[in-house]
Protein backbone atom coordinates (compact mmCIF):
# COMPACT_ATOMS: atom_id res chain seq x y z
CA UNK A 1 0.00 0.00 0.00
CA UNK A 2 1.61 3.39 -1.32
CA UNK A 3 2.19 6.17 1.45
CA UNK A 4 -1.34 8.41 -0.55
CA UNK A 5 -3.27 5.20 -0.20
CA UNK A 6 -2.82 5.31 3.42
CA UNK A 7 -3.04 8.30 4.23
CA UNK A 8 -6.43 8.37 2.53
CA UNK A 9 -6.87 5.15 4.65
CA UNK A 10 -6.18 6.95 7.51
CA UNK A 11 -8.16 9.99 6.54
CA UNK A 12 -11.47 7.92 6.41
CA UNK A 13 -10.98 5.82 9.38
CA UNK A 14 -10.67 8.99 11.29
CA UNK A 15 -13.57 11.20 9.68
CA UNK A 16 -15.67 8.05 10.58
CA UNK A 17 -14.58 8.18 14.06
CA UNK A 18 -15.65 11.54 14.14
CA UNK A 19 -18.68 11.34 12.76
CA UNK A 20 -19.44 8.12 15.34
CA UNK A 21 -18.77 10.31 18.22
CA UNK A 22 -20.36 13.45 16.97
CA UNK A 23 -23.83 11.68 16.01
CA UNK A 24 -24.16 8.84 18.47
CA UNK A 25 -26.97 6.27 17.79
CA UNK A 26 -27.57 7.63 13.88
CA UNK A 27 -26.32 5.59 10.94
CA UNK A 28 -23.46 7.67 9.65
CA UNK A 29 -23.54 7.17 5.68
CA UNK A 30 -20.66 6.27 3.58
CA UNK A 31 -21.51 9.87 1.58
CA UNK A 32 -21.04 11.70 4.70
CA UNK A 33 -17.75 9.50 5.53
CA UNK A 34 -16.47 10.69 2.32
CA UNK A 35 -17.15 14.38 2.70
CA UNK A 36 -15.75 14.41 6.30
CA UNK A 37 -12.53 12.87 5.08
CA UNK A 38 -12.75 15.13 1.39
CA UNK A 39 -12.81 12.45 -0.94
CA UNK A 40 -15.62 10.71 -3.00
CA UNK A 41 -17.64 7.62 -2.00
CA UNK A 42 -16.42 5.52 -4.61
CA UNK A 43 -13.13 6.48 -2.78
CA UNK A 44 -14.57 5.09 0.38
CA UNK A 45 -15.49 2.10 -1.52
CA UNK A 46 -11.73 1.23 -3.01
CA UNK A 47 -10.60 1.15 0.94
CA UNK A 48 -13.46 -0.59 2.28
CA UNK A 49 -15.70 -3.26 0.61
CA UNK A 50 -19.01 -2.31 3.17
CA UNK A 51 -19.86 -0.14 5.80
CA UNK A 52 -19.67 -2.93 8.11
CA UNK A 53 -15.75 -3.27 6.61
CA UNK A 54 -15.30 -0.04 7.56
CA UNK A 55 -16.83 0.54 11.04
CA UNK A 56 -15.16 -3.02 12.21
CA UNK A 57 -11.61 -1.49 10.99
CA UNK A 58 -12.23 1.92 12.78
CA UNK A 59 -12.92 0.14 16.12
CA UNK A 60 -9.50 -1.53 15.39
CA UNK A 61 -8.19 1.98 14.24
CA UNK A 62 -8.98 3.63 17.35
CA UNK A 63 -7.49 0.51 19.33
CA UNK A 64 -4.33 0.79 17.64
CA UNK A 65 -4.43 4.81 18.48
CA UNK A 66 -5.23 4.07 21.76
CA UNK A 67 -2.45 2.01 22.13
CA UNK A 68 -4.94 -1.40 23.37
CA UNK A 69 -2.01 -4.00 22.56
CA UNK A 70 0.42 -2.11 24.75
CA UNK A 71 -2.37 -2.28 27.65
CA UNK A 72 -3.23 -6.44 26.71
CA UNK A 73 0.48 -7.07 27.20
CA UNK A 74 0.11 -6.99 31.69
CA UNK A 75 -2.28 -9.33 30.94
CA UNK A 76 -0.05 -11.38 28.86
CA UNK A 77 2.82 -10.61 32.23
CA UNK A 78 0.11 -12.17 34.79
CA UNK A 79 1.71 -15.20 36.06
CA UNK A 80 -1.82 -16.63 38.17
CA UNK A 81 -5.46 -16.34 37.45
CA UNK A 82 -5.92 -13.67 39.98
CA UNK A 83 -3.14 -11.33 38.69
CA UNK A 84 -5.45 -11.84 35.52
CA UNK A 85 -8.35 -11.32 36.55
CA UNK A 86 -7.03 -7.79 38.18
CA UNK A 87 -4.70 -7.04 35.16
CA UNK A 88 -7.82 -6.98 32.78
CA UNK A 89 -10.23 -5.14 35.17
CA UNK A 90 -7.71 -2.47 35.35
CA UNK A 91 -6.62 -2.27 31.64
CA UNK A 92 -10.51 -2.25 30.40
CA UNK A 93 -11.77 -0.05 33.53
CA UNK A 94 -8.91 2.65 32.33
CA UNK A 95 -9.75 1.94 28.79
CA UNK A 96 -13.34 2.26 28.84
CA UNK A 97 -13.44 6.00 29.26
CA UNK A 98 -11.13 6.70 26.79
CA UNK A 99 -13.53 4.86 23.76
CA UNK A 100 -16.93 5.87 25.65
CA UNK A 101 -17.82 7.94 23.02
CA UNK A 102 -17.65 5.54 20.16
CA UNK A 103 -18.76 2.87 22.19
CA UNK A 104 -22.14 4.54 22.39
CA UNK A 105 -22.37 5.53 19.37
CA UNK A 106 -22.01 2.07 18.36
CA UNK A 107 -24.27 0.64 21.07
CA UNK A 108 -26.94 2.98 20.13
CA UNK A 109 -27.02 2.28 16.21
CA UNK A 110 -26.40 -1.55 16.63
CA UNK A 111 -30.16 -1.85 17.33
CA UNK A 112 -31.01 -0.92 13.53
CA UNK A 113 -27.78 -0.79 11.96
CA UNK A 114 -25.90 -4.31 11.14
CA UNK A 115 -22.80 -3.11 10.28
CA UNK A 116 -22.81 -1.28 13.65
CA UNK A 117 -23.68 -4.35 15.29
CA UNK A 118 -21.31 -5.96 13.13
CA UNK A 119 -18.46 -3.71 14.67
CA UNK A 120 -19.74 -4.10 18.32
CA UNK A 121 -19.96 -7.65 18.21
CA UNK A 122 -16.29 -7.57 16.97
CA UNK A 123 -14.79 -6.19 19.82
CA UNK A 124 -17.25 -7.34 22.16
CA UNK A 125 -16.19 -10.56 21.29
CA UNK A 126 -12.54 -10.16 21.92
CA UNK A 127 -13.82 -9.11 25.43
CA UNK A 128 -15.43 -11.86 26.16
CA UNK A 129 -12.63 -14.23 25.14
CA UNK A 130 -9.95 -12.34 27.30
CA UNK A 131 -13.55 -13.38 30.58
CA UNK A 132 -13.11 -16.75 29.19
CA UNK A 133 -9.15 -16.72 29.18
CA UNK A 134 -8.72 -15.14 32.54
CA UNK A 135 -12.00 -17.72 34.20
CA UNK A 136 -9.89 -20.83 32.38
CA UNK A 137 -7.21 -19.77 34.06
CA UNK A 138 -8.64 -19.78 37.55
CA UNK A 139 -10.50 -23.49 36.75
CA UNK A 140 -7.26 -24.88 35.84
CA UNK A 141 -5.76 -23.47 39.43
CA UNK A 142 -8.28 -24.94 40.98
CA UNK A 143 -8.75 -21.31 42.12
CA UNK A 144 -12.25 -20.59 40.38
CA UNK A 145 -15.23 -21.02 43.50
CA UNK A 146 -17.26 -23.74 43.42
CA UNK A 147 -20.25 -22.12 43.18
CA UNK A 148 -19.71 -21.58 39.48
CA UNK A 149 -18.83 -23.49 36.31
CA UNK A 150 -16.57 -21.63 34.05
CA UNK A 151 -19.30 -21.03 31.10
CA UNK A 152 -21.47 -19.35 34.07
CA UNK A 153 -19.02 -17.87 35.62
CA UNK A 154 -17.30 -15.96 32.30
CA UNK A 155 -20.86 -15.02 31.44
CA UNK A 156 -21.31 -13.25 34.66
CA UNK A 157 -17.69 -11.55 34.70
CA UNK A 158 -18.52 -10.25 30.86
CA UNK A 159 -21.97 -8.92 32.31
CA UNK A 160 -20.21 -7.09 35.02
CA UNK A 161 -17.57 -5.10 33.48
CA UNK A 162 -20.12 -4.35 30.39
CA UNK A 163 -20.23 -0.50 29.61
CA UNK A 164 -23.81 -0.07 30.61
CA UNK A 165 -22.33 -1.12 34.26
CA UNK A 166 -19.75 0.47 34.06
CA UNK A 167 -21.84 3.84 32.75
CA UNK A 168 -24.72 3.19 35.64
CA UNK A 169 -21.18 3.57 38.36
CA UNK A 170 -19.54 5.99 36.53
CA UNK A 171 -22.06 8.38 35.05
CA UNK A 172 -24.89 7.74 36.83
CA UNK A 173 -23.33 7.73 40.03
CA UNK A 174 -20.52 9.74 39.68
CA UNK A 175 -17.80 6.77 40.35
CA UNK A 176 -14.18 8.03 39.44
CA UNK A 177 -12.49 5.81 37.24
CA UNK A 178 -10.30 4.69 40.52
CA UNK A 179 -12.92 3.86 42.77
CA UNK A 180 -14.81 1.68 40.05
CA UNK A 181 -11.53 -0.38 38.99
CA UNK A 182 -10.82 -0.83 42.96
CA UNK A 183 -14.30 -2.25 44.05
CA UNK A 184 -14.96 -4.23 40.73
CA UNK A 185 -11.50 -6.14 41.28
CA UNK A 186 -12.42 -6.72 44.64
CA UNK A 187 -16.28 -7.84 43.74
CA UNK A 188 -14.63 -10.15 41.29
CA UNK A 189 -12.13 -11.75 43.41
CA UNK A 190 -14.80 -11.85 45.93
CA UNK A 191 -17.16 -13.18 43.50
CA UNK A 192 -14.71 -15.77 41.34
CA UNK A 193 -12.06 -16.76 43.28
CA UNK A 194 -11.65 -19.52 46.18
CA UNK A 195 -10.31 -19.29 49.16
Amino acid sequence: MSSDERDTRTRILEATWRLLEAHPGQEVKMAEIARAAGISRQAVYLHFASRAELLIATTRYVDEVKGLDARLARLGEATTGVEMLEACVEVWGNYIPEIYAIARALMRAKETDEAAAAAWNGTMGCLRDVCREVIDTLDREDRLAADWSPDEAVDLFFTLISIPNWEQLTIEHGWSTVKYVEHMKLLLRRAFVAG
